[in-house]
């Protein structure tokens, strides 16, 4: 008879439940790629917002232009019976093959009063271009206000325009005069009653945040004002 062999104690080994090396670099490898995910879908959220925002500016920066523009076109008041002081002068200007014309106009100023004689003193506003030397392609849309009282321009005028935008693209405006559209305007070479167009048509493209344009346009109608007897 075989006596059973025993097995020292120090060859026994308990089990101990745990990880190989494999499973754990597995898992740091599957913790790398979900936490890389997550990473690129947080900067593209981020992303995603701050261009939404910076297009939202720029689009709340064109509306308030044109509407600017536009108050100040609803200004000019043509008064067929009583002389007043009414100006525009539009002028179409290319400028690397995009349209960036002018604009000078006389437009009510906020406190003005009607005088005793006649419709008294208006503000002479200008809009004007050139070149933006830190971005190709873009301009700068300058803005300059004085009074009617003075001469045009005033002798002697040093105050700067003043800069409304950096980033425009092209400023097409379009005048109606009641039977055509025609792409500039001068008052003073038109009857008294007639100086003014019906309509003016603005259209601004701006540089969106990544250069992509952004447009903007509006047609605006001239008030006339009537004299009751």
């Amino acid at each position: 008879m075989r006596r059973p062999v025993v097995e020292p104690s120090f060859l026994r080994r308990r089990a101990v439940p745990g990880f190989t090396l494999i499973e754990i670099m597995i898992a740091v490898v599957v913790l790398g790629l979900v936490l890389l995910m997550l990473t690129q879908s947080f900067h593209a959220v981020a992303t995603s917002k701050v261009h939404g925002e910076n297009v939202l500016a720029v689009s709340q920066a064109a509306r308030t232009i044109v509407l600017q523009m536009s108050d100040e076109l609803r200004g000019a008041v043509q008064t067929p019976f009583t002389a007043s002081k009414t100006m525009l002068a539009g002028h179409a200007r290319m400028q690397h093959f995009v349209p960036m014309d002018t604009l000078t106009l006389s437009t009510l100023d906020p406190g003005h009063r009607r005088s005793i004689e006649d419709f008294g003193p208006e503000e002479i506003v200008e809009y004007s271009s050139s070149p933006n030397p830190n971005h190709e392609g873009w301009n700068l849309l300058m803005r300059r206000q004085y009074s009617a009282l003075l001469d045009s321009p005033p002798a002697g005028f040093s105050d700067p325009a003043t800069l409304v935008a950096n980033n425009i693209i092209s400023l097409h405006l379009r005048y109606y005069d009641g039977n055509r559209w025609t792409e500039s305007w001068d008052s003073d070479n038109l009857a008294p009653g007639q100086a003014l167009p019906q309509e003016v048509a603005i259209e601004l493209v701006m540089g969106g945040p990544t250069g992509q344009p952004i447009t903007l346009s509006t047609v605006v109608m001239l008030p006339t004002a009537f004299q009751q007897w």
